[in-house]
């Protein structure tokens, strides 16, 4: 199942919290994306320092059981929103509608 993970800041805690902690942090997802949990990882861009992440796991709770092993969750400083994520299946309308023809060619 593919899991959007947004870590987000825990209220009251300062950035200058999460500095020491950083490099063991980037380790530990780099750890994450060698074991094929963390597929994708993106800098928000709308929100610079911030992070976005895509898992690969069975559940939403094994994802949250992961994400657990992080510095930074370890240590109380960050929490996540998860959103498990599925296929779009409404492009399937569109082909419902088109007739029998075979791939390539016009109906009459």
């Amino acid at each position: 199942m593919k899991i959007l993970v947004l870590p987000k800041p825990r209220e009251g805690v300062p950035l200058e919290a999460l500095q020491p902690h950083v490099t063991a942090e980037i380790q530990a997802v780099w750890e994450l994306y060698a074991q094929g949990i963390c597929r994708e990882f993106y800098t928000r861009a709308n929100e610079p320092g911030r992070v976005v992440m895509m898992f690969e796991c069975a559940t939403v709770e094994a994802a949250k059981e992961t994400l657990t092993t992080l510095p930074f969750a370890r240590l109380h400083l960050i929490d996540f929103d998860l959103i498990p994520l599925a296929p779009f299946m409404g492009l399937a309308r569109l082909f419902q509608a088109v007739s029998e023809e075979p791939v390539g060619q016009t109906p009459r």
